[in-house]
């Protein structure tokens, strides 16, 4: 059992896991983008990979399944379970990475009389399908889920809010000039 250092990316994977109770790295994958892609996108291959590193590394358990494509399901070990409560416990702060494009360009030298008007539409749709879903199966999600939920829309307005004053701002700016 080597000695493994845990990522983000580790404990995405232990924690789907442990909400499906068993399940291949494909359906890890597969729940990540249905669930918390919107605000942890994980690459695919990452997902092979960490799926791999913690099966090595003794906090995943191997079982195959004889029907079907006899694909290997992976269960959490007592030590995976050990390592990802520890984790949810902790409570340090570490500072967020927007990884916004829109933002670079601006800070590039984007120019926001063409960026604005497709960012404000992009986060709009996207806040309007965070709502939807919130009234869809609000009452159907755990209370962490929902507070995932509430920080997207409260983060696509945010944006949609930003977006809106670097347009009219630039509005502004060009009719001071």
């Amino acid at each position: 059992m080597a000695d493994v250092r845990l990522t983000t990316s580790s404990y995405l994977v232990l924690g789907i896991i442990d909400k499906l109770g068993e399940a291949s790295a494909y359906d890890v994958k597969v729940e990540a983008a249905r669930t918390v892609a919107p605000f942890w996108s994980v690459p695919h291959a990452q997902v092979y990979a960490q799926c791999d590193r913690l099966l090595d590394g003794g906090l995943l358990a191997q079982v195959r399944r004889e029907s079907g494509r006899n694909r290997r399901v992976l269960a959490l070990t007592e030590r995976g379970r050990d390592a990802l409560h520890e984790w949810l416990s902790d409570p340090a702060f570490v500072p967020v990475e927007a990884r916004e494009r829109g933002i670079l360009k601006l800070w590039f030298g984007g120019r926001p009389e063409v960026l604005a008007p497709v960012q404000v539409d992009e986060h709009r749709q996207t806040l309007r399908s965070y709502e939807e879903l919130a009234e869809e199966v609000g009452e159907l999600l755990t209370s962490g889920q929902r507070e995932a939920l509430e920080f997207g829309i409260r983060y696509e307005r945010m944006m949609v809010d930003f977006w809106d004053w670097v347009r009219h701002r630039e509005e502004r700016t060009t009719t001071d000039s």
